[in-house]
């Protein structure tokens, strides 16, 4: 709508109306209003407290990153968002029809159900339509004679008309296929831990949520899966909170960052890149600012210290003020971890691979490998899920034999491995005494001397936390402990499995300076598209069949170059079936078919209401923009108009391509019949 001289500006947070003067035309602006706001919560675990009354809000469509230190308390602030956990004290306020789905670091699952069952979760008429359609259509494959379960078929279908779900159930399939999950009557207890978690995701992106909470979503999935997730996520109309370690998926998802230090949130307006900005400034702020109060109390002490008598008003202030300066408890910027260490040295020969081959079963995972390390390396492994990369890690460390071939490790070399697994940590142990197993002290790569106390507390182990039973860390805070341990041992070859699944942003940037320290090889198989830019410059790729490409570069260079190879072939592939299917079609014309092809049920009942459906929609939309038009200064109503507006847009968008989907499909068929 246009006008000359006025802008309209609405905003639905504050319910009022202003006129700005302009020119040429009306332009409304939509203001986003808050759908989660929390006030003062705090939590602790015994003496530990986690966040200590903090407060924000969440707006519709926004898209949050929470990061912090393994510890702080991440994984506990989303359940207690999702109404797992509670906090000790402190409020939480939405509307009575606020939706909120999450997605947990490690879901748990009923193990007898059946993917789609898990999926298709919950007592909503859409998902329990969902579950009795795909229950009575296996019923009735099953036996396609009976009447009876005919019957229920078709009741289930009507019940999928009337709540709209067959697009859902199109979503549901297609977002399962696109994470590696095609056997969707799968028994879950069936399932790998890796599979289970893309079962848990699929279920947390198709249900309807104003809020999704995802903890750790690219864990356990290739790096095509994680674009995928990327690119869905841009078009998912909640807001959005996500844990992550994943730097460039943190960069491209989110529009705002939220993290936990030292018991507090802070906000940053942006993505994790001009996160790393405003903080480097709030840092710095805090250090002019605590600068400022070591001078102001130098200035009080030194007053003091002359002896002045504390008998005026004037002079017990001053008394008071000093000692209010001394007590006060400053939390600087956090810590930076420091593990530029020592390492043995390294001999010219360190690992040699001739023509390694490896199987299992009918399952081949390399044939003929071959690979001389060399001091220096920086290697990348990289494939998918399930192709055999942990496989050759262990079998370069000599933990698994190869069928065939040779693998011969130098008499220098002093190998530490940083496994994905699980590894066994008594929890009865100090978390120094576990350090002190390994070494008392340690040098540095300048020549220092460090105990192992010292070196805990370069680790963010407090002196406090360094006395802290095992058993009583978190997650990430035991990974980071075994990861120093890792590396007090003074390895001069370091292999890490998956290193960047269960540590913190912090530790992985400081593990990359370390890295880049490092004199001797590193080899890492990793999923990281940002820790590989970082630290390799040499990669194995498993292409499937046995084959292991080298490619010299970084993921990325190897990503864009294997993209194009990847189009090109795809055209290849399809000029080739082109050519098969018109060779076909004029076979069956030779043999004179008179077989007529049709569309299947479903296609051809859309394909009979789509015209009428898009019709209908049009003059909707038509009727809701009239609407709008009249609406006014009715702030409440232009915000449901729009809402409205909004979604029959998409759904008449939604209808025109399956219009176009169907119109191509019945052309085909028609030409096929008339060749027949």
């Amino acid at each position: 709508m246009y006008d000359n001289n006025i802008l309209l500006y609405v905003s639905l947070k504050t319910d009022f109306v202003e006129y700005y003067e302009r020119t040429s035309y009306i332009e409304v602006r939509m203001v986003k209003l808050n759908i989660l706001t929390v006030e003062h919560i705090k939590k602790s675990f015994g003496e530990k407290v986690l966040f200590d009354t903090i407060s924000f809000h969440i707006a519709e469509n926004q898209r949050i990153g929470l990061i912090g230190v393994n510890g702080t308390g991440k994984s506990t602030l989303l359940k207690i968002l999702a109404g797992i956990e509670e906090a000790d004290q402190g409020e939480i306020i939405h509307s009575n029809h606020f939706r909120v789905e999450y997605l947990p670091q490690n879901p748990e699952f009923d193990g007898d159900s059946t993917v789609l069952e898990q999926v298709f979760y919950g007592d909503t008429p859409l998902m329990q339509a969902l579950r009795e359609y795909e229950v009575s259509l296996e019923e009735l494959q099953q036996d396609q004679e009976n009447e009876r379960k005919l019957q229920r078929l078709l009741r289930a279908q009507q019940q999928m008309d009337a709540t709209n779900a067959w697009d859902a159930n199109t979503k549901a399939k297609t977002i399962l296929t696109k994470l590696g999950i095609t056997q969707f009557g799968q028994k879950v207890a069936e399932l790998s831990g890796g599979q289970r978690k893309r079962v848990a995701m699929a279920r947390a992106l198709i249900q309807p949520a104003d809020l999704l909470i995802l903890d750790e979503p690219t864990n356990h999935i290739d790096n095509e899966t994680v674009e995928w997730l990327e690119e869905y996520l841009s078009s998912f109309k909640g807001a959005l909170l996500l844990v992550t370690h994943d730097r460039y998926f943190l960069d491209r998802v989110t529009n705002r960052i939220f993290e936990l230090d030292n018991g507090k949130l802070y906000s940053y307006e942006g993505n994790y890149a001009s996160f790393l900005e405003k903080k480097a400034e709030r840092e710095e702020n805090e250090l002019a600012q605590e600068s400022k109060r070591q001078n102001l109390l130098r200035r009080e002490l030194a007053w003091l210290r002359r002896g002045a008598k504390a008998r005026t008003t004037k002079q017990k202030a001053r008394v008071q003020r000093a000692e209010e300066l001394r007590d006060k408890k400053v939390e600087g910027p956090q810590a930076k971890l420091d593990i530029a260490l020592g390492a043995s040295r390294l001999g010219k020969k360190v690992i040699e691979a001739e023509k390694v081959s490896k199987a299992f079963g009918e399952h081949r995972l390399l044939t003929d490998f071959s690979y001389i390390v060399v001091p220096g390396d920086r290697i990348g492994i990289i494939g998918p899920n399930g192709s055999g990369k942990s496989t050759l890690l262990n079998m370069l460390a000599g933990r698994i034999q190869p069928d065939s071939g040779t693998i011969e490790t130098g008499e220098t070399v002093k190998l530490a491995f940083y496994t994905q697994e699980s590894v066994e940590m008594d929890g009865n142990l100090r978390v120094i005494e576990y350090i002190k197993e390994v070494a008392e002290q340690i040098k540095t790569a300048d020549g220092f001397t460090l105990s192992a106390s010292q070196m805990l507390e370069r680790f963010l182990f407090t002196p406090n936390q360094q006395w802290t039973y095992i058993s009583k860390l978190s997650g990430g805070e035991r990974r980071r402990l075994y990861l120093l341990r890792t590396l007090m041992g003074e390895p001069n070859v370091l292999f890490l499995d998956e290193p960047t699944n269960d540590l913190d942003i912090q530790t992985l940037s400081i593990l990359e300076d370390y890295l880049d320290n490092f004199p001797g090889a590193v080899i890492t198989v990793s999923h990281d598209r940002y820790f590989l830019d970082r630290t390799v410059e040499h990669l194995f790729a498993f292409e499937g069949q046995g084959t292991i490409r080298h490619y010299m570069g970084n993921y990325s260079e190897y990503l864009d170059e294997s993209k194009q190879e990847k189009a090109l072939a795809e055209k290849a592939a399809k000029e080739k079936a082109n050519e098969q299917k018109s060779d076909q079609s004029s076979a069956q014309a030779t043999r004179g078919g008179n077989r007529t092809k049709k569309l299947s049920y479903k296609d051809q009942r859309d394909w009979d209401e789509i015209e009428d459906r898009i019709a209908d929609l049009e003059e909707k939309l038509s009727e809701i923009k009239n609407q709008v038009a009249n609406a006014g200064s009715n702030v409440e109503r232009a915000q449901e108009l729009f809402a409205q507006e909004q979604e029959i847009a998409n759904q008449l968008e939604q209808a025109m391509e399956r219009w176009t989907e169907l119109s191509i499909m019945v052309e085909e068929l028609e030409e096929a019949n008339k060749r027949g």
